[in-house]
């Protein structure tokens, strides 16, 4: 029981490592549960830090785990996003939460880790995110702590080369949000150009499942016309649209009754404006959403 206790203080910890080094929550929840076998496993008359040790397994599995990944992402049908978040919206936040949205956690920061090699994104997410130090990550790739240090950083310059600018303003990105849903269901294109940034894009994960663009759509005017689109099809009887959190960010849930179909719409705000738009409407990264 003790080793269960244990184990279970550090599970979030396990899951919020694996989520942003894998992008799926299923993969996330494997490689906790692996690792879960593995600390029953062990001699823990030899283990003198559980945190360093449990972080290095489910490190490592992620790892082996992200060769695969990538694999099957290459045969992926259309645009691949992670599998989103999703929680209530949080009634009572705290003074920091309402300011500070987590950045890497974001599906926009994740679907740009997928272009880091997998050495390059085990390193930038153990440092940078967990600060975990290179000695330690070091353990993890099976390389020198220079050459990780070394990964971290082409890692860093790859990620700032692509990322989107974002505000960390909580009360910013939910008014974003807010007039880009007003504005989709009355259509009104003028009132969608003013929430866009210029250099808006719009992607959907269908997964070859369900009909999707699969390309990605840029420029305000064109976004613009496809949220009216869609917009449209929210107004129905059938279709239920709930403002939720969504990768810690205010996001949409989206749910047709009649089809039984869901939807994820994620944000990314900078300035004010909508600079990115993520829909996951890929049933089998759905499955998991709770009851909103």
């Amino acid at each position: 029981m003790a080793e269960l206790a244990e184990f279970e203080g550090y599970r979030r910890l396990l899951f919020d490592v694996a989520y942003r080094m894998l992008g799926s929550v299923g993969d996330a929840e494997d490689a906790v549960q692996e690792t879960w076998l593995r600390w029953q496993k062990a001699d823990h008359s030899d283990i003198e830090d559980a945190r360093r040790f449990l972080t290095t397994v489910i490190s490592r599995l992620c790892l082996d785990m992200l060769g695969s990944a990538r694999v099957r992402r290459e045969s992926y049908v259309g645009e691949w996003l992670p599998e989103p978040l999703v929680a209530h919206m949080a009634a009572e936040l705290s003074p920091e939460d309402k300011v500070a949205l987590d950045e890497s956690v974001g599906l926009a920061l994740l679907a740009v880790l997928e272009r880091l090699s997998p050495a390059e994104r085990t390193a930038l997410v153990l440092h940078d995110v967990f600060g975990m130090p290179f000695s330690e990550v070091a353990e993890v790739v099976e390389r020198s702590p220079e050459a990780v240090r070394q990964l971290a950083s082409r890692a860093r310059r790859r990620v700032r080369q692509h990322a989107p600018k974002q505000s960390v303003d909580r009360q910013e990105h939910q008014q974003a949000v807010e007039a880009f849903v007003k504005a989709s269901v009355s259509g009104d294109l003028e009132g969608l150009l003013h929430v866009l940034d210029p250099d808006v894009v719009w992607r959907a994960d269908g997964g070859g499942v369900v009909t999707a663009a699969r390309r990605p759509v840029w420029g305000p005017d064109k976004v613009a016309r496809l949220a009216c689109a869609v917009g449209e099809r929210l107004t129905s009887k059938t279709v239920s649209v709930e403002f939720c959190d969504v990768n810690g960010a205010p996001g949409l849930y989206v749910r047709d009754s009649v089809v039984q179909r869901a939807g994820v719409l994620a944000f990314t705000v900078a300035d004010g404006r909508i600079t990115e738009i993520d829909f996951v409407v890929n049933p089998e990264k759905l499955t998991r959403l709770p009851v909103m």
